[in-house]
């Protein structure tokens, strides 16, 4: 019988720990919690209506996505944020997203192109800015940014890389979301020129447009972060 229960009861911790991890995230990233803001469990659960089980389960993972620090004795925080940080940030990015976007150039396939064509199409129709959601860009164009980022690096066929590129990913995205205003890029026509690149198997010019990308999205990026954290 106990272990009829805990099989029936599994299920409903993991839901209450997906949703309360759902929750934090979306918080996390829409600025409802500051930058070095403390998460306390204990709020987290009263609030929520869960133990404290399911939110250090939900913790833990919003950690592992880098959304999260992890402090010894004092608990969990939103990460601080500086020029410093993002620099760092970007410096990462710049080193290791150029290098596996060659290997995905040489070892992606035909499924891979069609992929890299249909994540590119999505963003390139997806308003980066809607009214009700002000000069941030949109969360719909943020994902399909993604998407198309991610896309362009599976190709490389390892995972371990691209779950590197997914943390990266969500640190620069938090900064961006605290900091990004509209801007006077020509993002669609940065994001063209890799896909062409990409497609047309030139990792030399791939690459280089983009650690260019990366280092603009940096140096635009660098004083807003403060800025936007004083505000």
């Amino acid at each position: 019988m106990t272990q009829t229960g805990h099989t029936s009861t599994s299920p409903g911790k993991q839901m209450l720990s997906e949703q309360v991890y759902a929750h934090l995230r979306d918080a996390i990233m829409r600025g409802v919690y500051a930058p070095g803001d403390a998460l306390k469990p204990q709020d987290l659960a009263k609030e929520q209506g869960v133990s404290l089980a399911v939110v250090r389960e939900a913790l833990v993972r919003v950690v592992g996505e880098g959304l999260a620090d992890r402090l010894p004795n004092r608990g969990f925080a939103v990460p601080a944020v500086s020029d410093r940080r993002w620099q760092e940030i970007a410096e990462a990015r710049r080193t290791i997203e150029p290098l596996v976007l060659r290997m995905s150039i040489e070892r992606g396939d035909v499924d891979w192109e069609a992929r890299v064509r249909a994540a590119h199409h999505r963003l390139a129709r997806t308003p980066a800015y809607v009214p009700e959601e002000g000069e941030y860009y949109s969360s719909a164009w943020s994902e399909a940014h993604r998407a198309f980022h991610r896309t362009l690096l599976e190709g490389c066929g390892n995972p371990v890389l691209l779950e590197t590129f997914d943390r990266m990913w969500t640190a620069s995205e938090l900064a961006r979301r605290w900091s990004a205003r509209r801007t006077d890029r020509d993002d669609a026509r940065e994001h063209r020129r890799l896909e062409e690149a990409a497609l047309a198997r030139d990792a030399d010019t791939a690459a280089e447009l983009l650690a260019q990308h990366v280092t603009q999205t940096a140096a635009g990026l660098t004083g807003r972060v403060s800025t936007a954290v004083e505000m």
